[in-house]
């Protein structure tokens, strides 16, 4: 079996993929910074893996964890749209340079990396279609343009010096172990402040439109990019391929928990919709499973299950 890497591995998408490598038969190793969730949200597993505490950006760090690692999964980043607006260096030290530290190991040390991107690199399409892989990037915040940025670091890399780098750009992804509070996502949070019985906040009309994945199909989807060498040095957007509106999903956990929807001013740099062209990841076999509705059905009963230790 493969030793591999997750850095952010205590994170919400890099918790889930390191459950799977890891029932897979794999060694796996987490870097991540400190923090009480962290350490929380690895509780079940801590013993089963090699937990390595810090930050990407220190590069002496990453140097001395990624080496003897066969792959790197690549999910530390801040992720926050408005924490880049009111922060946008820490944002950049952290999503360009730590990825900049990342690539200059894993091409030391002969490694593979997969990096995780964003579907924010694309900021809004010139057009009312699908985004495929080889749409302009117009990052519209500055989280959306340090993804960007090293996105196509990533790239760089593999067209100089031959790196062994994939790069995944997911959509919106939603699941268990999500965050909620400050920094939050949006449909954690909405169940959050429903549960509480108390009114869910849309930011401007709610005609905003997102490609919303649940996390076990991304789990899947790096799974079928790990088994396929072939990517080496491409793109590939994972989501599924169908748009829902920020307002129906308001409406439709309002109604389950009998609450009422208040509309706030509209945030700055929002993209008014995402919708992923996923042509290409279905050519590797790649097929969504979970639809938004059951997966939010599925959230909302993780999230009564595990309200009261403070997983949720």
């Amino acid at each position: 079996m493969a030793k591999l890497l997750i850095t952010g591995g205590a994170g919400f998408q890099g918790r889930a993929l390191v459950k799977h490598f890891l029932n897979k038969g794999h060694n796996i190793t987490v870097l991540n910074t400190f923090s009480e969730r962290a350490i929380q949200n690895l509780q079940d597993i801590k013993n089963d893996i090699s937990v390595v505490l810090g930050s990407i950006t220190d590069q002496e760090l990453v140097h001395k964890t990624i080496r003897e690692h066969d792959c790197i999964f690549h999910l530390a980043a801040r992720i926050h749209v408005d924490e880049s607006i009111k922060d946008p260096l820490t944002t950049l030290k952290v999503n360009l340079f730590g990825t900049y530290n990342i690539l200059e190991s894993v091409t030391h040390f002969k490694s593979r990396l997969i990096y995780a991107s964003s579907c924010e690199v694309y900021g809004a399409p010139l057009r009312n279609v699908p985004i495929s892989e080889e749409a302009e990037l117009r990052p519209h915040s500055p989280y959306a343009a340090s993804k960007a940025a090293a996105d196509r670091l990533c790239f760089s890399y593999f067209m100089t010096y031959g790196t062994n780098v994939t790069i995944v750009r997911p959509f919106n992804i939603f699941g268990p172990f999500q965050k909620r509070g400050t920094a939050g996502a949006l449909i954690p949070i909405l169940v959050y402040r429903a549960s509480k019985k108390l009114p869910l906040y849309i930011y401007g009309s709610g005609n905003q439109k997102r490609d919303y994945m649940y996390v076990d199909d991304l789990v899947n989807a790096y799974d079928l990019v790990y088994n396929h060498k072939e990517l080496k040095g491409q793109t590939i957007n994972f989501g599924t391929g169908q748009e829902t509106k920020i307002s129906d999903i308001a409406k439709y956990i309002a109604k389950k928990f009998k609450v009422q929807i208040i509309h706030k001013s509209p945030r700055p740099g929002e993209v008014p919709y995402f919708k992923a062209n996923v042509s290409k990841a279905k050519k590797i076999g790649f097929k969504p499973t979970i639809d938004i509705w059951s997966g939010i059905d599925t959230y909302i009963a993780w999230y009564k299950n595990n309200s009261k230790n403070n997983l949720s």
